[in-house]
C-alpha cells in the first residue's frame, strides 16, 4: 500500500482495447467485487467502432493518471496507446516511426513514478477468415479469405530457404498484400519492442495476446518470432502469449487488484469431459487446457490440484466446432450437459466456490447447459459465469471475476452487491442474449450483422432485446429484485450489448 494514499482514495486506470462493454464495463465489474475503483479515459478521446481514438490524448491521460498520488497500478492496452484502438490497429496508416515514439508515454511513466507498476497487454493482428470488413480494411469485403489463407499457406513455408514470388503464393493484387502487410510488419515492430520495454524494467507485467487465430496463419507465424526473442531474453520467460484479446483488460485489473493486495488467487481446473482439455477451440491454436493455465497466470493467480479457493469448471468445446453467431446446434448433445451438471452440483455440494467458464460454443453459451443449470438451481450458486465470444474470452472473464472475489474476500473489501451483479450480468449477456434472444430474436431486428445507420432500427432493436431480457431476468435467473436500468447496442450491430443492472 502507497504510504501516500488511503485505500478508500486506491484507484487502478485503465487504458482499454477499445469502447465496448466488454473492454470497459466489465473491467469496472471486476474493480468493484474487490472494492476498488477503476479510472478510464473520457468518452471524447476513445474510439467509437470504426472511427480511432485520439491516441495523443490518450497518452496525455495516462500521464495525468500516473501523477495522481492514487493511481496504484496501470494498465495499458498497447493497440490503444500506439494506434487509437483495436480496429485502428488494423486500418490506420500511422508510419512505425510514429507508433514507436508512443511507447515514450510509458518510459515516461516510468520516469516519474518508477515504484507504480505498469501491466501492458499488446495483440498479434489478427486476420479475419470472412470476406466481411466489419472491422478490416475495406478490401476485406474482397479478399478477405485469400489474405487469411495467404498468412497461413507463409506460415508453412517457414523453414523454406526459397521466396517464392507473390503470384505464386495468391492472385490477390500485389498492392492489397502490400498494404495489408506492411501494417502487420508495423504491429509486428512493435510487439518485439515491448518485449525491451519488460526487459528494460519499464512494464512489470506483459500479455501477448491473439484474437481469432489458427494453428496455421500469419499471426501465428509472428507468434512463432515472438517465441524466440521470449527465449533470447532474459525477462523472456516472465511474458506471456496466448489466445484472447476482449478479456484482457479485465484479467489486468484482476492481476493488479492481486498485486495491490498482496493475495495469490488459487484455482483447480475440472472438467466433465477429460478429452475436452486437449481440443483446440475454434479462433484458437492451443489445447484449452493450455490457454485456462495461462489465463490463471496472467491474472497473477496459481494452478493447484487441491485445496484450491476456486474450483473452475469448463464446459468442454463441441467436437464439431459449432458457433452460436450462426444459430442452435442441431442436436444437444445431452450428455454432455448432464456430465456438466453433475460436475458444477458435486463441487458446489462440497462447499467450493465454482467459477463456470462455458466455451462449448464460439459466440455465445450452450443454451441447453444455462437451462439445466436453472432447473437445478445452481446458477445462482455458481460464484462466476462466463460464455461470450472464443474460449479466451470466456476464460479470462470468469477467471478475473472469480480472482476479485478472492482478494476482495482476503482483504475485507469484498462487495457481494457488486459480485451478483456481476453474475447476472454475464448471465444476461452470454446466456439469455447471446444463446436465446439473439438467435430467436435477432433476424427479425437486425437487417444483417453489419452496424445499421438507421437510429429508429436501432432503438427499436434495443427496447425489443432489453423487453426479452426483462422477462429472462424475472422468470429464470436468481435475479432477486435486479432491474436492467440500460440496454445499448454500442456499435449498432447485434455482436455486443451494454447493460446496466442494479437493484
Amino acid at each position: 500500500m502507497s504510504e501516500q494514499t488511503s485505500p478508500a482514495r486506491q484507484r487502478i486506470a485503465l487504458l482499454p482495447l477499445d469502447d465496448r462493454p466488454v473492454n470497459v464495463l466489465l473491467p469496472g465489474d471486476v474493480a468493484r467485487i474487490a472494492g476498488m475503483t477503476l479510472d478510464v479515459p473520457p468518452a471524447e478521446i476513445l474510439p467509437s467502432y470504426r472511427t480511432a481514438g485520439d491516441a495523443d490524448a490518450l497518452g496525455a491521460w495516462l500521464l495525468e493518471r500516473a501523477a495522481d498520488p492514487a493511481t496504484v497500478h496501470i494498465l495499458v492496452s498497447v493497440d490503444m496507446l500506439l494506434y487509437g484502438g483495436l480496429i485502428a490497429s488494423r486500418t490506420n496508416a500511422d508510419t512505425t516511426r510514429t507508433v514507436l515514439a508512443r511507447l515514450d508515454t510509458l518510459r515516461e511513466v516510468h520516469r516519474l513514478r518508477p515504484e507504480l507498476p505498469i501491466s501492458a497487454v499488446s495483440l498479434v493482428t489478427r486476420a479475419s477468415n470472412s470476406n466481411s470488413a466489419t472491422e478490416e480494411p475495406l478490401y476485406w469485403n474482397d479478399y478477405g479469405m485469400q489474405l487469411h489463407a495467404l498468412g497461413g499457406d507463409a506460415h508453412r513455408l517457414l523453414g523454406e530457404v526459397e521466396v517464392l514470388p507473390l503470384d505464386e503464393l495468391t492472385p490477390v493484387p500485389a498492392d492489397v498484400v502490400s498494404d495489408y502487410s506492411t501494417r502487420r510488419l508495423r504491429n509486428h515492430i512493435a510487439n518485439l519492442e515491448t518485449l525491451d520495454l519488460v526487459e528494460d524494467g519499464t512494464l512489470d507485467f506483459l500479455a501477448i495476446t491473439a484474437d481469432d487465430t489458427a494453428p496455421f496463419a500469419a499471426g501465428s507465424a509472428e507468434q512463432v518470432w515472438l517465441r524466440h526473442w521470449m527465449r533470447m531474453l532474459p525477462t523472456g520467460r516472465e511474458v506471456l502469449m496466448y489466445p484472447g484479446a476482449d478479456e484482457v483488460g479485465a484479467i489486468l485489473v484482476a492481476r493488479a487488484l492481486a498485486t495491490n493486495a498482496r493475495v495469490t488467487a488459487s484455482f483447480a481446473v475440472a472438467c466433465a469431459d477429460p478429452e475436452g482439455l486437449t481440443r483446440i477451440p475454434p479462433y484458437e491454436n492451443m489445447p484449452l487446457s493450455a490457454s485456462a493455465s495461462r489465463q490463471i497466470r496472467a491474472a497473477g493467480a496459481v494452478e493447484v490440484t487441491e485445496g484450491a479457493d476456486v474450483t473452475l469448471v469448463l464446459h468442454a468445446p463441441d467436437p464439431d466446432r459449432h458457433d452460436m453467431f450462426r444459430g442452435r446446434p442441431d442436436a444437444v448433445d445431452e450428455d454432455a450437459v448432464r456430465a456438466t451438471v453433475e460436475l458444477v452440483r458435486a463441487r458446489v455440494d462440497a462447499g467450493e466456490r465454482v467459477a463456470l467458464a462455458d466455451v462449448r460454443y464460439p459466440n455465445g453459451s450452450d443454451e441447453a447447459l444455462g437451462r439445466a443449470l436453472a432447473d437445478a438451481d445452481l446458477l445462482e450458486k455458481l460464484d462466476a459465469y462466463g460464455g461470450w465470444n472464443t474460449a479466451g474470452n470466456t476464460l479470462g472473464s470468469v477467471v478475473a471475476l472469480a480472482v476479485a472475489g478472492v482478494v476482495g474476500r482476503a482483504s475485507g473489501t469484498y462487495d457481494e452487491e457488486a459480485a451478483r451483479i456481476a453474475l447476472l450480468t454475464r448471465l444476461l449477456d452470454d446466456f439469455a442474449y447471446q444463446a436465446v434472444v439473439r438467435v430467436d430474436t435477432g433476424p427479425s431486428v437486425f437487417p444483417d450483422r453489419f452496424p445499421m445507420s438507421d437510429a429508429t432500427l436501432v432503438a427499436e432493436a434495443e427496447r425489443v432485446i432489453r423487453a426479452e431480457l426483462t422477462t429472462f431476468l424475472e422468470s429464470m435467473l436468481p435475479a432477486d429484485g435486479a432491474r436492467i436500468t440500460e440496454l445499448t447496442l454500442p456499435w449498432r450491430r447485434s455482436f455486443e450489448i451494454g447493460i446496466t443492472l442494479e437493484r
